[in-house]
């Protein structure tokens, strides 16, 4: 785990309510000038709800999507967030409960008992745990890998975004579902370091060295079964034409083109889906709610007999948490990346 320290530079958030807003359409990559930060009292439960005071945030790369129209200007904006409820009016909401919920931009949220979910008590996992590995990053990682590729024992796998959330977690979880070489994808010699030496990758490449196809054919000379892709792009041409047959492509996210809307398309054989028979397939995790719980039997108690770890970055205070989000999408996190109160 990774922890960035920062030293306070607002008020403390026991003073005053802190929400984040966007201020403008970006153009290409954001800055911290689309954002802006403002306070208010903090908010009182009205009955049926509770008043939650928010510990940990995640900033996630759909989040630049959303910058782009679906988030409103102007408003507190959405996002993944543990905390602690310090006040209720709902019976089903008790005081002291740990909770998650999705507005996450702010230090603290009113909430409905439909708008959360109480989290397990599994003593001796880390909180930050239900942001990442158990949390949407792990059940992307798991649903893509047993739902979506249906990954059998001994297949070969490449991961774009390798050193990314969902590309440690996706290594993680197919080590301990029997999967053969592991090949990842990223940005950084350091980074390609890391994935060999800690996260369990067979072999990693650094994409900005070369074309992606030509590193993915010498490091995975004999092709791979699955593609595990965040990243798209040319990434996602290589990868087609190293698959084998019956290959399948699992896609989770295009994030080469969030800050590039006008990226060119991708290239690649169009025969080979036909002649390969190639699944392409992509998912959102929201439809996969239901395996939430078996995450939790598979995860859990091997993330408490050390068989399995988290890869997180974390950033200490809730005002970078606009700073966190630059942050991952200039690729400067190493698994998943958190803010922590």
């Amino acid at each position: 785990m990774t922890s960035v320290n920062s030293v306070r530079s607002v008020r403390s958030v026991n003073d005053v309510a802190l929400t984040v807003q966007q201020t403008a359409r970006p153009t290409g990559f954001p800055t911290s000038d689309h954002f802006r930060f403002v306070e208010s009292p903090v908010p009182r439960p009205a009955p049926g709800t509770a008043l939650v005071e928010n510990l940990y945030w995640s900033v996630d790369p759909y989040h630049r999507e959303m910058m782009d129209g679906d988030f409103v200007l102007n408003a507190p904006l959405e996002g993944r967030a543990l905390g602690r409820i310090v006040a209720s009016r709902e019976p089903s909401l008790p005081e002291g409960e740990i909770v998650f919920h999705r507005q996450g931009w702010r230090t603290h949220a009113v909430v409905r008992p439909d708008e959360v979910r109480r989290l397990p008590h599994h003593e001796g996992v880390p909180l930050s745990a239900y942001l990442s590995v158990l949390g949407g990053t792990g059940l992307t990682a798991y649903v893509g890998l047993t739902r979506i590729a249906r990954l059998r024992e001994g297949e070969d796998l490449f991961v774009s975004g390798a050193a990314g959330a969902v590309g440690t977690a996706t290594a993680r979880f197919a080590r301990l579902l029997g999967a053969g070489r592991l090949v990842g994808s990223a940005g950084s010699a350091e980074k390609v370091r890391y994935l060999r030496e800690h996260v369990g990758y067979d072999e990693a490449f650094d994409y900005r060295t070369g074309p992606v196809a030509d590193l993915l054919d010498k490091a995975a000379p004999t092709g791979i079964d699955v593609f595990v892709d965040n990243v798209g792009g040319d990434h996602l041409g290589a990868a087609i034409g190293a698959l084998r047959e019956r290959g399948r492509v699992v896609r989770v996210g295009t994030i080469s083109q969030y800050n590039t809307p006008d990226a060119p398309p991708v290239v690649f054989n169009h025969a080979d889906v036909v002649e390969k028979r190639l699944r392409i397939e992509g998912f959102l995790v929201s439809d996969h709610r239901d395996v939430q719980d078996e995450l939790y039997e598979f995860a859990v108690p091997r993330l408490l007999d050390g068989t399995l770890e988290s890869d997180e970055t974390i950033v200490d205070g809730f005002e970078r948490i606009v700073e966190a989000f630059l942050l991952m999408l200039r690729g400067g996190n190493t698994g998943k990346i958190l803010v922590r109160k």
